[in-house]
């Protein structure tokens, strides 16, 4: 997963540039959130839970606004209420967990999509749209991993450690779903603008689906 890693590094780089340039709160609110790297999206559900002060699972426009200047988002209060208006997709005069998430995460072109959705669909032998341990047996290898070969982790507790990478805030009990697996790399995603490198960082990390060339 170096690739992986390398890429990482790059969002981490391109969102801290885009914080001092951005245009308005949301990219800005955007930005300081991507800079939490390609796990941002749990950032979002953590944040979310942080600002949501009666646990209504919703937040109003002050819980939003206190929740922003705690991570450095000092806007004026129409500009703020701008940024707003553009989380609250149902007009309610709340934003929900979903419409915060959807509205953070960065957008995949059609192919990209396609491409991560592929390497789910290959990864969950099941069928069942989740990926588990189960689905990992005999393709992700786990004989090099440091902790594997010094004996402090077993086969199974490697592949659940993987799987952190790509599941949701609050539900990490080994099943990654689809929306899971596409909000981690559309995080990536966010940092390459070539479409044949984000192809060659899929192959990069995913070697075993290349074996018949259905994807790659």
């Amino acid at each position: 997963m170096a690739c992986v890693e390398q890429v990482n590094q790059e969002l981490i780089h391109k969102a801290n540039i885009s914080i001092a340039h951005a245009k308005n709160a949301l990219e800005l609110i955007q930005a300081k959130m991507l800079a939490r790297g390609a796990s941002s999206f749990k950032h979002f559900q953590r944040r979310f839970l942080i600002m949501d002060d009666d646990r209504s699972k919703k937040l109003s426009f002050e819980e939003f606004k206190t929740g922003l200047k705690d991570i450095g988002v000092n806007v004026p209060d129409d500009k703020l209420m701008e940024a707003f208006r553009a989380f609250d997709k149902d007009g309610s005069n709340n934003i929900d967990m979903n419409e915060f998430v959807q509205t953070l995460s960065p957008k995949m072109n059609a192919a990209r999509k396609d491409l991560v959705l592929q390497c789910f669909l290959l990864m969950d032998k099941t069928g069942d749209r989740v990926i588990t341990v189960k689905d990992l047996i005999g393709s992700y290898n786990v004989s090099k991993h440091p902790k594997y070969l010094s004996g402090e982790w077993t086969e199974t507790k490697v592949y659940k450690e993987f799987l952190k990478t790509f599941e949701a805030e609050g539900h990490e009990d080994g099943n990654v779903t689809c929306e899971d697996f596409m909000l981690y790399y559309a995080s990536l995603s966010a940092s390459i603008d070539n479409d044949a490198y984000f192809r060659l960082m899929m192959r990069n990390s995913w070697k075993h689906l290349d074996k018949d060339g259905k994807i790659f």
